[in-house]
């Protein structure tokens, strides 16, 4: 495909992405305003910060009067995951220039990562698949500084909208993106022991449990991989004739 036809189905295979963060860009513009926040500071932290789940942390950690390094560590941890994801799409990119390289790692979030990482594992061998990543990370970008300038504009309109259960719409949609891709029992088992492991660990400081269930999710899902593609193996040797 062309260049074009990428960023295209790239924008247009996020939106449901885009609609699961709609409710939470306007909840932040909401809570950062009523955090103390401008609506030029808000409007910033969502241009050069663009981390949905960081940003809600350091507004509630600014809240409480901490301090800016307390902040830093706090967010940086909760960031560690997309370590993950730059290490799962790092042989795709590696290739790059780093003027594409650069803007696309900024640009690199969980809804992003949960379309591209799926492009790039069609075994079609379009050279252009980064315009795709492109399309659907600017997508989003555009999207998340947009809710959070309704959120500002108008939240304080809607009493107590954070309450209203609307981040549920995130959880759906990744739950619907991740299902279908779970195509053998390892990949299964990686995201129940992920899951159960979240679960688990929802109690630990900072958000770790997200990574604590990350990285086990991980080791079971590399372990029992290799387990299957081994007896994969031994069941075709054994169906050879003469075997």
């Amino acid at each position: 495909m062309s260049r074009i036809t990428e960023f295209i189905h790239g924008a247009r295979d996020i939106v449901p992405m885009i609609v699961g963060a709609i409710p939470f860009g306007i909840i932040f513009g909401t809570l950062a305003a009523g955090a103390g926040l401008s609506a030029w500071q808000t409007l910033g932290m969502s241009m050069l910060v663009f981390a949905g789940s960081s940003q809600f942390i350091a507004i509630t950690l600014l809240s409480g009067g901490a301090g800016a390094a307390v902040v830093l560590l706090t967010t940086f941890v909760v960031n560690l995951r997309h370590a993950l994801y730059s290490a799962t799409l790092q042989p795709f990119v590696r290739h790059l220039p780093t003027r594409w390289r650069m803007p696309l790692a900024f640009w690199l979030t969980d809804e992003a990562f949960a379309v591209v990482q799926h492009r790039y594992a069609e075994k079609d061998e379009s050279p252009h698949k980064h315009w795709y990543f492109f399309g659907a990370a600017l997508a989003m970008y555009l999207n998340w500084q947009l809710c959070t300038l309704v959120g500002v504009l108008f939240g304080q309109a809607v009493p107590n909208l954070a309450a209203w259960g609307l981040d549920f719409a995130m959880l759906a949609t990744f739950i619907g993106i991740v299902v279908p891709m779970l195509r053998n029992k390892p990949q299964v088992a990686a995201a129940l022991v992920a899951g159960a492991v979240a679960l688990a660990c929802q109690g630990l400081p900072y958000k770790l449990g997200l990574m604590a269930a990350a990285l086990c999710g991980i080791a079971v899902g590399v372990v029992l991989e290799r387990r299957y593609r081994l007896d994969l193996i031994r069941e075709d040797i054994s169906c050879k004739p003469g075997a």
